[in-house]
């Protein structure tokens, strides 16, 4: 049997998040389903990430075994005519037997896109949150940093269903929120081991309340003492999410 990793991106505004859905479409639903076309086999497919409705993915990655022996770049060549021109896949890669999308994840890096200009583009709105009210940008920019380190992060997430270990602790490498004035965007990048469920639209409409004034990033110390989701922001809305990357152990 072989191991194939694949490196996904896809607009997510079609689609009923990654994980099969019954009478849905979803992106591992629309990707195994191309993939058992291809090779007449039983596929599954494992995510590094589960991505929700309407999120979207830049480096998305994905693995699967298989006993078909196509090359890689004729995998990927034959994977991009099939599928819909919402999903692409940018690399196809032999990996070794014991390789696995999600538990083997060092890292992964998110990205969140608010637009703050007065209109929003029809063909951007599917893409950003759009928000041009007015906001302490400054004040976010300071709270961004103390989501790091390692906390109880329950103010700010749940499980996923079938999550093997129920602890609510992560450990965030970097979070930073900087403004792109070129696009009229404010961009909070966040990057870490793992992530809760909801976990970096809940860190976002927390930083928006602090824009807007209601909360202060005094505050949140004692957000994660509370380990109360109702005392932090609002879940901000999937549009504007991008899973940028996954790292892995170096071979």
């Amino acid at each position: 049997m072989r191991n194939l990793k694949l490196t996904l991106a896809y607009d997510g505004s079609d689609y009923h998040g990654w994980q099969v859905q019954p009478d849905r479409p979803t992106v591992q639903g629309t990707i195994v389903h191309t993939l058992r076309e291809i090779t007449r086999e039983k596929i599954w497919l494992h995510a590094a990430a589960r991505t929700d409705a309407g999120v979207h993915a830049l480096g998305q990655v994905a693995n699967f075994k298989t006993r078909m022996k196509i090359p890689p770049e004729n995998l990927q060549r034959a994977l991009n005519s099939l599928l819909p021109p919402t999903i692409r896949v940018g690399a196809v890669e032999e990996v070794p037997p014991h390789f696995h999308a999600r538990w083997h994840a060092q890292a992964k890096t998110y990205r969140y896109r608010l637009l703050r200009a007065p209109i929003c583009p029809p063909f951007l709105w599917r893409q950003v949150y759009h928000y041009h009210y007015p906001l302490d940008e400054p004040a976010m920019a300071r709270a961004a940093p103390l989501f790091e380190g390692e906390h109880d992060f329950s103010s700010f997430g749940t499980w996923d269903a079938d999550e093997k270990e129920k602890s609510k602790v992560r450990a965030v490498f970097s979070s930073r929120v900087q403004p792109d004035p070129e696009k009229q965007e404010l961009v909070y990048t966040v990057r870490g081991r793992s992530f809760l469920r909801y976990m970096v639209r809940k860190l976002v409409g927390t930083l928006v309340n602090i824009g807007k004034g209601s909360l202060r990033p005094e505050d949140i110390p004692r957000l994660f003492e509370a380990r109360d989701r109702s005392q932090a922001g609002p879940t901000a809305p999937p549009e504007g999410l991008y899973l940028v990357s996954v790292e892995y152990p170096r071979p």
